[in-house]
């Protein structure tokens, strides 16, 4: 039987159904994914787990009818798993006919199991292969009409940590003279602030430094901006989330990445931290300066 801590989610049903894109969720979810894996394979995939030096808490396998041959020992294998009471959870996905054939059309992909023939033939031969295993299911998820957020966060919720954000803030501070971050997501451009670069005692010394933070956010213009972008992004993030986003880059950029945009990545740190985000904060270009003096 699994030790308790280890959770198993078997992923199988029609082609063209949305499995992928379960795989990347479940990835994300910190799954270890294996695609394709012969069903023949799965008993010892399962010892492997159970060994002591195996760390592997989350394992999900991906199986359908590409194994060929390999896939009629599927339903066999499921039943002894449930007669030797090891706990798994069987996802099948599912979607009408003309939707598949119209992902298959987009694609133009041909039906594995009808490849010189018209893809309805393809998908009613699977059906009818597939259909002891689907009365086998945990979960059955018809992606017809499912968006894929909307796909992702029904992943989240069925296998998903309740307690885990969901989603990975990056922030990071950058120089315009430097180029933009390419995977940023929202770009915030406050050179319009007044700069520490042109007082002298300042000039060497980063944002992070109080005395360049305390001059910067003296001005009644920051503190305008900064209100506004707070309200922003406490609106923003939420949304991201309930999107499905995993990741999201903030990017603050000023001219040379070394005082304006390091007081306000900190600011935006500290926020999202409050609020109980996962976040980073990076200074990409700041060490690109004659920087004297950081924190």
């Amino acid at each position: 039987m699994l030790k308790d801590a280890f959770r198993l989610v078997i992923v199988t049903g029609m082609s063209g159904s949305g499995k992928a894109q379960v795989r990347s969720t479940l990835e994300d979810l910190g799954y270890f994914c294996v695609d394709n894996l012969p069903p023949v394979f799965i008993p010892n995939f399962i010892e492997l787990c159970q060994k002591p030096h195996c760390k592997t808490k989350k394992v999900a396998l991906i199986i359908d009818l590409r194994s060929g041959e390999f896939f009629d020992d599927f339903a066999g294998i499921l039943q002894d798993m449930s007669d030797n009471e090891q706990p798994y959870e069987l996802l099948f996905m599912d979607a009408n006919d003309s939707v598949i054939i119209n992902r298959y059309k987009e694609n133009r992909r041909k039906h594995p199991l009808a490849p010189e023939a018209r893809i309805s033939e393809g998908i009613t031969l699977e059906r009818e292969l597939l259909a002891n295993v689907r009365n086998k299911a945990t979960y059955i998820i018809d992606t017809s009409s499912l968006r894929k957020n909307e796909l992702k966060e029904k992943i989240i919720r069925y296998f998903g940590d309740e307690n885990r954000v969901r989603m990975n803030i990056t922030v990071v501070s950058f120089g315009f003279k430097y180029g933009m971050p390419l995977d940023a997501d929202m770009v915030f451009d406050v050179r319009f602030l007044p700069n520490p670069f042109y007082i002298e005692k300042l000039r060497y010394k980063s944002g992070a430094v109080k005395e360049v933070a305390d001059y910067i956010s003296k001005w009644p213009v920051t503190q305008e901006f900064i209100d506004k972008m707070d309200n922003l992004i406490n609106f923003l993030i939420p949304q991201y989330i309930q999107e499905g986003k995993g990741q999201f880059v903030l990017a603050v950029g000023c001219t040379g990445g070394m005082h304006r945009s390091v007081f306000i990545a900190a600011h935006l740190y500290a926020l999202l931290k409050k609020h109980g985000f996962v976040v980073n904060l990076e200074h990409r270009d700041l060490m690109k300066n004659k920087v004297k003096e950081h924190c």
